[in-house]
């Protein structure tokens, strides 16, 4: 089987239209209706052309496991009600998908974060979403002040919060920067800086010593850390030499998942060789950024199933680890969610 860990939901304009509203009033009008029916959704297509199920046809996945787009959720927007609405609208459209092709999709939910808020503000929904809606995990945004605030990084207690009803409830997160308000960067810059702070962060901190079961997956091959390792590698030689009893970096950031969502097989090969093919799960992202034909190829970018299966130095046992094994054994709650 093949699992794709890192897929976003594919749906009408009328999800859209809601957040338009939304934003306008400021939530002046209550929370209204996004219209959205499990048939509309089943009708979505990208970009107009191609259903969702057409194009994990096309390319050979049998499951997705599908989240918000992130650019859309809008977690530095005021009121924060109408942060929790959007989130909420976001992840009943997901279920809807679910519900419409109950045999190629599950359910990641968005949080409803909100820019200098607690983390804790996102459990009702957190709980709403694994016990009602039936999702395998959730999406974390690393970055809620979008490019211009300071919220602390992922290896702060400021995250414990979350991470304790995360491990409670057996539930992952793929961690997923948003949108960026900062006119330096575009927001595929943000994500790898975002997703590099992430890692390194975490890295440095007790989190895995305070939540040993806790399961992450950052995306897009782990930012630039996997690419620059040398970098923190030497840094920790440096505490060793000290006399620091210290691990070594590579075993830190192995504490980590890793999705496969990098568009070219170079990377992908640096990728599992530093962190290994048991840390790395099969995600494309597609349809998305990367659903761009090559010129020299004539193959999406994001295609990347044929990408890894042509690595001659992996294993058959590796290429089973990145398609199913290791997304079975993160989301734990796979088997489970085909009842809901």
């Amino acid at each position: 089987m093949i699992i794709d860990s890192h897929n976003h939901v594919i749906a009408p304009k009328d999800l859209e239209a809601y957040k338009g509203g939304l934003l306008s009033a400021r939530g002046a009008h209550g929370k209204g209706s996004t219209g959205l029916t499990t048939e509309a959704m089943a009708a979505a297509k990208w970009q107009g052309t191609r259903s969702h199920t057409d194009i994990l046809d096309e390319v050979g996945t049998d499951l997705a496991l599908i989240s918000a787009r992130p650019y859309t959720l809008m977690h530095c927007e005021k009121p924060e009600q109408i942060v929790h609405w959007f989130a909420e609208a976001t992840n009943d459209a997901i279920a809807m998908q679910v519900k419409a092709f109950p045999d190629r999709f599950r359910g990641v939910g968005c949080l409803p974060q909100c820019y200098g808020v607690s983390p804790a503000n996102c459990i009702p929904e957190l709980e709403r979403c694994v016990n009602k809606l039936g999702f395998v995990g959730i999406s974390i945004n690393p970055d809620p002040g979008e490019g211009e605030g300071i919220t602390p990084a992922m290896g702060d207690e400021h995250w414990y919060p979350l991470y304790e009803k995360m491990v409670e409830l057996d539930v992952p997160a793929l961690i997923h920067s948003a949108s960026c308000r900062n006119p330096r960067l575009s927001y595929s810059v943000h994500f790898i800086n975002e997703e590099t702070i992430t890692v390194v962060s975490l890295a440095n901190s007790r989190v895995f010593e305070d939540f040993p079961n806790l399961k992450l997956i950052v995306s897009h091959g782990g930012g630039a850390v996997p690419y620059q390792i040398a970098r923190w590698r030497a840094g920790r030689f440096n505490q060793m030499a000290r006399g620091g009893k210290v691990e070594r970096f590579d075993d830190s950031i192995r504490k980590l998942y890793y999705d496969t969502c990098v568009y070219n097989q170079e990377s992908l090969d640096l990728l599992f060789k530093i962190v290994g093919t048991d840390r790395c799960l099969f995600g494309t992202e597609n349809p998305g950024t990367g659903t761009a034909v090559d010129p020299d190829s004539g193959a999406y970018l994001d295609d990347l199933r044929p990408v890894i299966e042509r690595i001659e130095w992996l294993s058959a046992a590796d290429k089973q680890r990145i398609f199913e094994d290791n997304a079975a054994a993160v989301f734990s709650r796979l088997n489970a969610a085909a009842k809901v």
